[in-house]
């Protein structure tokens, strides 16, 4: 007879990605783990296996369902710069204000920690980056078909500093950063690539 759950595991999983995303890996037990959705260990282990593929699981789906859409959206954006700038606008929105304000992100967060030794894990980032990466490239190849970029400027070198640019507010958001701080280096950042200040 086949096994039943009476739980949703993907509900439970989101639960899980919120508990690693705020607490980190080091600092969340199982026990955390089982008081957060309320389930057993057993059940907790059947499933998902124990917290290390929990985790991996947990930071797969933050990927799935949080970044990768912001990703999608600023690539496939016909603005150029001000795309680019509103992705950061609202970045940092999210960062510091809000539910889910000075949790940094998941991603960023794993990168500076520990996890980031797993095979899998690191998968997980390097994926991350490179869809980060690409997005920020095809908003600039859209800003320099429109004229948008000063001359010189690469489109290749410059998604490159902005997704580092995007780590950074997510890890100084965490650590308390300010928005209208965060704000004034991402402005002095896209002008300095742009003809004119990104509106």
């Amino acid at each position: 007879m086949p096994d039943i759950k009476h739980f949703d595991p993907d509900a439970t999983l989101e639960t899980v990605v919120r508990l690693f995303w705020r607490q980190g890996v080091a600092s969340t037990g199982i026990q955390d783990v089982v008081t957060a959705t309320g389930l057993n260990r057993s059940s907790l282990y059947a499933t998902f296996g124990g917290k290390q593929d929990l985790y991996r699981a947990a930071l797969g789906r933050y990927l799935e369902q949080r970044s990768q859409p912001m990703f999608r959206r600023l690539a496939e954006d016909g603005r150029g710069l001000p795309a680019v700038s509103e992705f950061f606008g609202g970045l940092i929105e999210a960062r510091c204000s809000g539910e889910y304000a000075r949790w940094g992100c998941m991603v960023s967060n794993a990168h500076a920690g520990a996890e980031n030794s797993d095979p899998e894990v690191r998968a997980v980032l390097d994926q991350h980056h490179h869809e980060l990466r690409e997005a920020m490239y095809a908003a600039l190849i859209t800003a320099e078909t429109q004229g948008q970029l000063s001359s010189g400027v690469d489109p290749g070198t410059s998604a490159d500093l902005l997704a580092l640019l995007a780590y950074g507010v997510n890890l100084r958001s965490r650590a308390g950063a300010d928005a209208a701080t965060l704000s004034r280096t991402v402005s002095a950042a896209l002008n300095s690539i742009g003809v004119r200040a990104a509106a």
